[in-house]
């Protein structure tokens, strides 16, 4: 892992600090808390601690001329920077790890956290919209929203994040809208979005132009949880 594309991505984000008190480079402490976090670190001293443990590979790489940072610094620094500058900066970055290829599969699928529902206030619930490239197996971006109903807002602005061109991207019902659609093609990608009942005047309109238009099945036998499913796929010309 390079840190020239690390650094060059992040060049936008501001150094929160002042200069004259600075002992750390600010791309020296980002680069640490990303890669101590695609770890599993949980928190600031488990963040302190992966440095610690690593401190011969980041040394090699030209960080932290001057020591480790002590997490209180590590926290104070972070805690004070733009996270949507953030969340731009680290979602080029992926993309730029990922290096995708036309034809890739993003799927983008919207999950409540575990944990992020309190009994108490039943709005508490956290949803995340994530891209996820399926090649790869990496999460290339994703939108916090309050509520599910936000999927389809938020949708459009991950789309506006992540550069899809020559990619498909698969969203479920939710995101069967005219605009979403749109929004894909105008971007240079392709879309499969799933389509269901709810929204029965689409549903029943493809029925209808679906019948005697099939002009491949298959079927797909397969195990979950312990359970046999089959799925049948009927597939029509675009231009029939």
């Amino acid at each position: 892992m390079g840190t020239g594309a690390f650094e060059q991505l992040f060049s936008e984000l501001e150094d929160p600090r002042q200069s004259a008190k600075v002992a750390h480079l600010f791309t020296d402490i980002l680069f640490l808390v990303v890669c101590a976090s695609i770890a599993g670190a949980k928190g600031w001293e488990d963040i302190e601690d992966f440095g610690d443990l690593h401190f011969d590979w980041f040394r090699e790489k030209g960080l932290f001329k001057n020591g480790l940072p002590v997490h209180d610094t590590i926290a104070r620094v972070i805690s004070r920077v733009d996270s949507e500058q953030f969340q731009r900066c680290f979602i080029g970055w992926m993309q730029s790890v990922a290096d995708l290829s036309d034809g890739q599969l993003i799927a983008i699928d919207g999950k409540r956290l575990c944990g992020s529902y309190n009994r108490e206030d039943r709005q508490s619930a956290i949803h995340m919209v994530n891209a996820f490239a399926a090649e790869n197996n990496v999460v290339l971006g994703q939108i916090k929203t309050q509520s599910k109903s936000n999927e389809i807002t938020a949708i459009p602005a991950l789309l506006n994040l992540l550069d899809i061109k020559g990619c498909l991207i698969s969203i479920d019902a939710m995101g069967c809208q005219t605009t979403i659609a749109e929004k894909i093609i105008e971007s240079g990608g392709d879309y499969l979005l799933a389509l269901k009942g709810n929204q029965k005047e689409l549903h029943d309109a493809v029925r209808n132009e679906l019948v005697g238009a099939i002009n491949q099945e298959v079927i797909c036998l397969e195990k979950h949880h312990g359970r046999g499913e089959a799925r049948a796929y009927d597939v029509m010309d675009a231009a029939s």
